[in-house]
């Protein structure tokens, strides 16, 4: 009988990139020498049978995703890999104080764009840029929402570059998704390989939920003593909808869909056996054009009619707020340094990723020189849709994007091609683990007194082999992400 072979045995690591785990010499860093010690004395056969038993846990508890493709519509089981991430406590204070700061300052700047808009008036964004968002709502005009608060909840996407610094992507302040994953993938490691817990001192990220509905009961309407909070979910063939379940179920709030409520003399009310039952906060999972038949999509069937006037007259609070879209339109993203110094005083934490916005000519005849070096992104997009990453362009493909720019410069960005680090992924087909690409959403909550920021994030992985893009939907997975305490 042939020994089992060894899971790093043909790990290969790849000098241009950044790894995660092994140094320029080809040496485990310290923070993951006890851990590789551990996964080293399991062979490939062990490591098959606890992803599987990872994989059916997933399936048992119903942790899936959608995809949706020309065609079809498939639902799968979010790829999870045993290898967790580990984050130094230095490093994640810079991200925890980064994301933070952004997250306060897209706040301020919100507020700004629907009230005085010094910002604009002051020339430091174009006025052009807001009016010409499909995210910016004259609903919003003027309106001041429960608490000051405009994105309660807010996803940064950060990589770390081959210099070893971390880099913002993008903000995501709009329907945030992916924490379920994140707790639900701490439990996956646990009951796979729970000994390995007993060598490290990781925070915990199962507080997010209590965190949550906190953030929720604090920007309460003005005159209600305990606020009654929902979470509206456009149903179950949304593609998060385990996550709308999820996260209803463990705040022990109700989980709801547009035919469940009604809105009576601006304010709203749940359906129940025992007759309506007002509704204070409602954490909405539904992007704003289907919010309000009344106001939005009159098509729509997933809103609640009259629900914006409720909210406008302060009967409801929405979180998000509607509206925060226009502020994480990758367009904006370019302008988020001066953002962060115009409303905080603060030089940012976090870098950008120098972007090129293709509505400004000058950066848009760049953009078209230099294709084959750049990412070209949609600035309304999510999910990895819709991205063009140059190197992987055929010839006749990268004319196809310079018309596309060209026709339409406002809708898309570009950016420099990152080498995002690398993580061990252990590989199905190989029984061995491979460095992949990897990326990290952080969650930040907003309330009305206080901000939280998970410690720990969805490190989500390129499971193809050199692929950059991470998202579920294109084929990526995820990674337990570990923070460890001060004290190791």
């Amino acid at each position: 009988m042939q020994p089992a072979k060894p899971t790093f045995e043909s790990y290969k690591r790849d000098p241009k990139l950044y790894d995660e785990i092994f140094d320029e010499t080809d040496q485990v860093r310290e923070i993951y020498n006890t851990l590789f010690d551990l996964y080293s004395e399991h062979s490939a056969a062990d490591f098959n049978r606890l992803n599987n038993k990872a994989k059916s846990s997933f399936f048992n508890q119903g942790i899936t995703f959608q995809v949706y493709g020309d065609h079809e519509v498939k639902e799968k089981i979010f790829p999870f890999d045993l290898f967790p991430r580990i984050i130094d406590p230095s490093e994640w204070e810079i991200i925890e104080t980064g994301v933070l700061q952004r997250s306060k300052a897209l706040n301020e700047f919100l507020w700004d764009l629907y009230h005085d808009k010094k910002i604009i008036k002051n020339g430091i964004v174009p006025l052009e840029l807001i009016s010409s968002s499909v995210n910016y709502l004259d609903q919003m005009n003027g309106f001041d929402p429960p608490g000051g608060i405009y994105n309660h909840i807010s996803g940064t996407d950060i990589i770390k570059h081959s210099d070893g610094q971390y880099y913002v992507l993008e903000d995501n302040i709009r329907c945030p998704s992916g924490v379920s994953y994140v707790i639900c993938n701490r439990t996956a490691l646990k009951r796979a390989l729970f000994g390995v817990f007993n060598h490290y001192q990781t925070h915990s990220v199962t507080n997010y939920a209590e965190n949550l509905l906190e953030m929720m009961e604090s920007v309460k309407p003005h005159g209600v003593d305990i606020p009654n909070c929902v979470v509206i979910t456009p149903g179950i063939y949304n593609s998060a909808y385990y996550e709308h379940s999820y996260l209803a179920k463990a705040m022990g709030v109700e989980l709801v869909e547009g035919r469940d409520l009604f809105v009576e003399n601006d304010f709203v009310y749940m359906k129940t056996i025992n007759g309506p039952e007002k509704v204070d906060v409602i954490y909405r999972r539904i992007d704003d054009q289907f919010l309000d038949p009344l106001e939005f999509r009159p098509d729509s069937a997933l809103g609640v009619p009259g629900l914006m006037a409720a909210y406008k007259q302060g009967n409801v609070c929405l979180v998000n707020a509607p509206g925060t879209g226009v502020a994480d339109d990758k367009a904006i993203y370019t302008y988020m340094p001066e953002i962060i110094k115009y409303y905080l005083n603060e030089e940012p934490i976090l870098n950008n990723v120098p972007t090129y916005h293709c509505s400004r000519p000058d950066e848009l005849q760049y953009v078209l020189d230099h294709i084959p070096e750049l990412v070209v992104k949609p600035v309304d997009e999510a999910g990895g849709y819709g991205i063009s990453i140059g190197n992987k362009l055929t010839s006749e493909e990268i004319e196809e994007v310079k018309k596309t720019l060209k026709a339409h410069p406002r809708k898309y960005i570009a950016q420099p091609i990152m080498s995002l680090s690398v993580h061990p992924t252990y590989i199905e087909e190989s029984e061995c683990f491979e460095p992949r690409h990897v990326d990290l959403r952080t969650f930040t909550l907003l309330g009305a007194d206080k901000s939280f920021v998970l410690k720990g994030g969805l490190t989500r992985v390129a499971l193809r082999k050199g692929n950059l893009i991470v998202n579920s939907s294109q084929g990526g997975g995820s990674k337990d992400t570990w923070i460890l305490k001060n004290n190791q």
